[in-house]
């Protein structure tokens, strides 16, 4: 268990969202963030800076489809952080990762301060077996995995996919495990932290799960909510706000009714790097041990073999 956290103004608990950037075609995702600001609700919307040139993964807009790019400035003037889901929706080659990265820092002003890998692509970081550290469990994963995984190359040096020491100076958060439990930091009370075992990440954050809108709306009910407030904890939920979170103009009402009741709380709203700086403030710059990896890691699995998915 964490210790409780003194939040800012005195509030009682901090609850974030991490949106990828997956499957944003059309004015729905707009209208979720719309819904937000009217809420008082800062959180985190990533995005692909490339168009590609090859077939999705898992599509959506680019910063390089017209119009899209504005609305992501209003949404940063609106104080909404735009974060970062890999150079685009499909696998990129390095050079192709770096173009990225000065795109961002050339249209934002600054370089991305938190990620989330976009899964499957090769130039993902640690990624499938390598976010694993201990043996045991890695060879559970493959056993889990053995039909599904590729490979995932971001930080192996000696490939053409390779971009890990960009992602070390120019990136200072990464996702990496998600967890069914609301309050995040219960979890993972270490998070932001470095794993020395992978020098290319400078610090990781875990999320509560929440891909789509129904496990999203299960994880944020009034009574799962009022558990975190009472711990003083915080929920940093991993999502698609495309995924039916609002369809035809017309919020989804579970959605609208546990945020609005988040919102009445005393909970204090900012995006994904805001919180985890003042975590590190608090903290302090927290270096993971071993026997701590492995809570996290069995923890991840046995969420995996519960979710049904990995």
């Amino acid at each position: 268990m964490h210790n409780k956290i003194l939040w800012p103004g005195g509030k009682k608990f901090a609850f974030t969202v991490f949106d990828d950037a997956d499957d944003h075609v059309n004015n729905d995702v707009q209208d979720v963030y719309k819904f937000l600001k009217e809420l008082g609700m800062k959180t985190t919307k990533s995005i692909w800076p490339n168009k590609g040139s090859g077939e999705p993964i898992c599509g959506g807009l680019t910063c390089e489809d017209p119009g899209y790019l504005d609305w992501i400035y209003q949404l940063q003037e609106d104080g909404f952080e735009i974060g970062y889901h890999l150079a685009t929706y499909h696998s990129s080659y390095r050079q192709e990762n770096i173009n990225a990265l000065n795109k961002y820092r050339t249209w934002f002003g600054t370089d991305p301060s938190a990620m989330a890998n976009h899964a499957l692509c090769k130039d993902t970081i640690y990624w499938g077996p390598a976010r694993l550290e201990n043996p045991a469990y890695k060879l559970f994963y493959k056993f889990l995995n053995m039909h599904k995984d590729k490979n995932f190359l971001g930080h192996e040096i000696h490939s053409k996919y390779f971009w890990g020491d960009y992602c070390r100076d120019r990136i200072t958060y990464v996702r990496n495990f998600t967890y069914r439990e609301t309050n995040t930091l219960k979890v993972c009370p270490w998070m932001p932290y470095h794993d020395p075992a992978k020098p290319y990440v400078n610090m990781w954050y875990a999320s509560t799960e929440g891909p789509t809108v129904i496990p999203f709306n299960h994880s944020i009910i009034p009574e799962k909510i009022n558990s975190v407030e009472e711990e003083g904890g915080f929920c940093l939920m991993y999502t698609h706000f495309a995924h039916e979170f609002s369809l035809n103009g017309k919020i989804n009402q579970d959605f609208r009714k546990n945020m609005e009741y988040i919102a009445s709380r005393e909970c204090w709203f900012a995006p994904v790097s805001e919180i985890l700086n003042f975590l590190r403030k608090v903290n302090g710059d927290h270096v993971i041990t071993t026997t701590e990896r492995n809570k996290l890691e069995r923890k991840w699995l046995l969420d995996r073999l519960f979710l049904g998915s990995t």
